[in-house]
């Protein structure tokens, strides 16, 4: 296939910008507490040296797709005794979160910068012999120079917002050249295999698969953790906000306000998303004027609010509650996971912006694994009713776990068509 006129233009232009990108990503990492050694495994230095035999890299930009991707290595890993695993990712977060639930035979790097001095000292390194790329990582140089070295390549849990999509459809002739590296293009639903295949995706290699969040299992737990808390809080009735953006918090406070008029000793544990917020949420909780600890000083729940203002301790407030809203929803964000809220034994309430997962919170809707919610008041009276009604709350818990439990299932389904797409067996 001919190279485009717009893909030699993007490679001049990586090379120019590199010195400025490299500085910025390795800043980052650095000022994020990674050590300046792993940090420059964005420019392709690698830090772990390669295992003798086959090797699958998986790349995964966010801490989501990291995570999701986690059980499927796991099942190809049982499938293929002597391969090795390799995934990639760009934040010091998801670094942390992975290097807490690594698969066996699978090592993590920073992913290198999609320019060619990175990707070059990168590939000759790992020289992988499969590549799976996870959800929306369309790195041109990347997927060339990758196919280039002679890895089969796959693109799973495909997911392209509308912005991507018309900016790729603009760009016939560089979507054809950079999609044509794929040998397996599995999407979440079908009406991504439709668009992919509208952007010049090859229609033959595209297929619709699995929301690979589905099968990415409990978040991790300290039960030491989960004992103290329990024991702090007694016999209090108790909710959970996870992963709450700026703008959402003030709402969560209003229905937990208006809760407590009927459940005087209900408390709320408060985990916005990015906790780094942590002070600014402290704020908004004491302009409520009500009474609140704080995870992140070592305090333990007291009062009307515990802000979980930590990382990778989701699962233990997931755990102590079978009831959970899930920010990202109230404003166009797009939702989060609700799948890890199931999996915990717990049902899920969400804002109605889940346009990440509209498929899935249709199908739970239905369900009845999870409720959609407009406003404080909104959100108050569902997490009452589920309050005052405990065989209405036991049920919602049992349909929402065996919802996620029916889906897992689907996870051999996959891993056998990437192990035949890719040539591995």
């Amino acid at each position: 296939m001919r190279v485009p006129f717009l893909y030699r233009t993007y490679v001049a232009l990586s090379m120019a910008l590199l010195p400025f990108a490299s500085r910025h990503v390795i800043n980052k990492l650095r000022k994020a507490d990674v050590p300046t050694h792993r940090a420059h495994e964005r420019i392709g230095h690698a830090t772990e040296n390669r295992a003798e035999g086959t090797l699958i890299w998986f790349h995964a930009a966010s801490v989501g797709e990291s995570l999701s991707v986690l059980a499927l290595i796991t099942r190809m890993g049982a499938a293929l005794p002597d391969a090795h695993f390799l995934i990639t990712s760009g934040t010091a977060t998801s670094a942390a979160l992975i290097a807490q639930r690594m698969p066996p035979r699978c090592v993590h790097q920073f992913a290198p910068l999609d320019a060619p001095g990175p990707l070059k000292r990168f590939l000759k390194h790992w020289h992988p012999d499969a590549a799976v790329f996870v959800e929306s990582e369309l790195w041109p140089q990347m997927l060339r120079r990758t196919h280039a070295a002679g890895a089969k390549m796959a693109l799973v849990n495909a997911r392209l917002s509308e912005g991507s999509l018309k900016a790729w459809a603009k760009r016939p002739k560089l979507a054809a050249y950079v999609l044509d590296v794929f040998d397996l293009i599995l999407t979440q639903n079908d009406a991504m295999a439709e668009a992919m295949v509208r952007i010049h995706a090859p229609a033959a290699r595209v297929a619709r698969g699995q929301n690979l969040k589905s099968f990415a299992g409990p978040l991790p737990t300290d039960e030491d953790l989960i004992f103290e808390t329990r024991a702090a809080l007694g016999h209090r009735p108790l909710w959970v906000a996870a992963s709450t953006h700026e703008g959402e918090e003030k709402t969560v406070l209003a229905a937990h306000k208006l809760l407590l008029e009927k459940h005087p000793d209900l408390h709320l544990i408060l985990g916005p998303r990015h906790p780094e917020r942590g002070t600014q949420v402290a704020q908004l909780i004491s302009d409520t004027g009500l009474s609140y600890t704080h995870r992140s000083r070592g305090d333990l729940p007291e009062g009307a609010i515990y802000l979980a203002d930590t990382l990778g301790e989701l699962g233990n407030w997931y755990a102590l509650s079978d009831i959970v809203f899930l920010g990202g929803s109230l404003l166009p964000i797009g939702g989060h996971n609700p799948f890890e809220v199931a999996q915990s034994e717990a049902t899920v309430l969400s804002g109605n912006h889940v346009f990440n997962f509209a498929e899935t919170y249709a199908d739970m809707e239905t369900a009845g694994a999870a409720r959609l919610v407009a406003d404080a008041e909104d959100l108050a009276a569902q997490i009452d009713g589920l309050l005052c009604d405990s065989q209405r709350r036991n049920t919602a818990v049992t349909v929402a776990k065996n919802f996620v439990n029916a889906e897992t299932g689907k996870l051999d389904i996959i891993a056998s068509r990437l192990i035949n797409a890719l040539g591995l067996s």
